[in-house]
This record gives structure tokens, C-alpha cells and sequence, in this order.
């Protein structure tokens, strides 16, 4: 009788983080500062920007644990039941868009709301859209770069 060694979770490491910041700021640059994405979120509906955002954790878990066969996310170190990789890739895919929106000041660039809740509600909105793109750069080059 073969004993088996229990499975020890995959060690999630700072340089994977890196590498999924690379990917997200690169993707999410380039639609940050686009007239076009600002006009659509400010023409957008709040749940069409929250469907945007499911969307988008789709894609994220599909790229991770689907798309690459060599990963299991039952295999990851997890917080909460939730791998530590995915809850990276979703930080770091949220966080580019919206550190980029605000460094280029994109919000006060091309909204012209004097409210601040329809200028954080569209600001939201444009993230979301951002994020689409944001979320395939930084899950491509966390799964290029995985060792």
C-alpha cells in the first residue's frame, strides 16, 4: 500500500502580484484616457456597470483556473474560502483602472457633473468598463510568467 503526500497549496507569491500589475496597468492605460469610455459611463445604467463587473470576475476565474490547465484553485492558498491568486487578480485589475483614472484625472478631465455622487457613480462606471481590459492583461501575464 502507496501512502500519498496530502497536497500542499500553491505558495502565491509577490512577484506573481507583479506580474499581474504589469498586465493590468498596461491593458488599462490606454482606456482610461479615452473620451469614448467616459461618454459611455456616463450614459451607462448602474446595473449595466454591476453586470459589467460580474463579467469581468468571470473572465478573471476563467483565465486562471479554465483557460490554464496546469492550475487548480483548489490547490491555491485561499482567505475566506477564495484563492489568494484570484483575490490578487481582481485587487490589482480594479486598482490599476481606478489608480490610473484618478492620477490622470480623467473624472474632472471629461465629466462636467458638479455632483460629486454622479461623478463617483460614473467614475464607477468607467472603471468597470476599464476593467474588462484590465483583468485580460493582468491574467495573460500572470499566467505567461507562472513558473
Amino acid at each position: 500500500m502507496r501512502l500519498r503526500r496530502p497536497r500542499r497549496p500553491q505558495q502565491f507569491r509577490l512577484a506573481d502580484s507583479a506580474q499581474q500589475t504589469v498586465g493590468g496597468f498596461l491593458l488599462a492605460g490606454p482606456f482610461v484616457v479615452t473620451e469614448e469610455v467616459w461618454t459611455l459611463a456616463e450614459n451607462m445604467h448602474i446595473l449595466q456597470a454591476l453586470v459589467i463587473v460580474a463579467i469581468v470576475f468571470g473572465i478573471g476565474y476563467a483565465a486562471l483556473y479554465k483557460a490554464d490547465t496546469t492550475r487548480d484553485a483548489d490547490d491555491e492558498q485561499e482567505v475566506v474560502g477564495i484563492p489568494l491568486r484570484f483575490i490578487s487578480l481582481m485587487t490589482v485589475t480594479f486598482g490599476s483602472v481606478t489608480i490610473l483614472a484618478l492620477l490622470f484625472g480623467a473624472p474632472s478631465t471629461f465629466l462636467e457633473t458638479e455632483s460629486t455622487g454622479e461623478l463617483a457613480e460614473t467614475t464607477f462606471k468607467a472603471v468597470s468598463v476599464g476593467s474588462v481590459f484590465s483583468v485580460v492583461g493582468a491574467a495573460t501575464a500572470d499566467t505567461i510568467f507562472a513558473k
